[in-house]
């Protein structure tokens, strides 16, 4: 079961029983039940998770509530798994919760549509009530989720983009260190031709001065 909640826009087209049409939810969003739908399927079916999943989609008010209840965090995220009790396993897989206004944030942020990132949040979710976890394993997850993405026509996913960026960081604070160093190495090499020219400077003073005296003594036996 998919369920989608109504964006704040649309409190005041709620009905007598304070409720939105459905239909007008998902027109607001600009998803489709359908396909949403049956992506779900086809992605259930890739990573082999049996069970009914229920989805949440929601803004991020009502991810910031579950991702602070259930996992002492008070912000809200992305996607959220919730595996099933291992007594329902095979008759329930386990329940999602996406924040579709994160998802339009990031779906503006890698230049795709709301659809493409809340099927990328799917995959994700999905993977985790199989059973895998990015944050524990040595990069399983990550191989798995990249070579179904690719399966599934989908863009860069979240394992992805993170790595993606921690390799940006690494770059820009290799650049950052190397740029400190040329500096120093700049610093360091000013001071030394400095300090050769105070010797110079004064190695060549001190000639003068015995040249000088040298001088004067000469003059003084003529």
């Amino acid at each position: 079961m998919m369920t989608l909640e109504p964006p704040r826009t649309l409190s005041g087209n709620a009905g007598k029983n304070g409720q939105v049409p459905d239909a007008e939810v998902w027109r607001a969003w600009g998803l489709s039940r359908a396909g949403l739908g049956r992506f779900l399927k086809s992605a259930q079916a890739a990573v082999g998770l049996e069970g009914e999943v229920d989805v949440l989609l929601a803004g991020d008010r009502t991810l910031r509530r579950l991702n602070r209840d259930y996992r002492g965090k008070d912000k809200a995220t992305d996607v959220l798994s919730f595996p099933a009790a291992k007594e329902l396993t095979g008759e329930h897989g386990g329940d999602l919760a996406i924040s579709l206004d994160t998802a339009k944030r990031q779906a503006d942020e890698h230049g795709h549509t709301l659809r493409d990132e809340v099927r990328v949040l799917l995959l994700h979710g999905l993977l985790h009530l199989s059973g895998m976890d990015h944050e524990t394993d040595r990069g399983e997850m990550a191989e798995r989720e990249g070579a179904l993405r690719e399966r599934l026509r989908l863009p860069n996913g979240l394992i992805a983009r993170v790595e993606g960026g921690a390799r940006a960081r690494a770059r820009t604070t290799a650049k950052t260190n190397a740029g400190v160093l040329r500096s120093a190495q700049d610093d360091g090499e000013k001071q030394t031709r400095a300090r050769a020219k105070a010797k110079a400077f004064d190695a060549k003073g001190a000639k003068s001065k015995r040249n000088g005296r040298d001088g004067k003594r000469s003059r003084v036996r003529a």
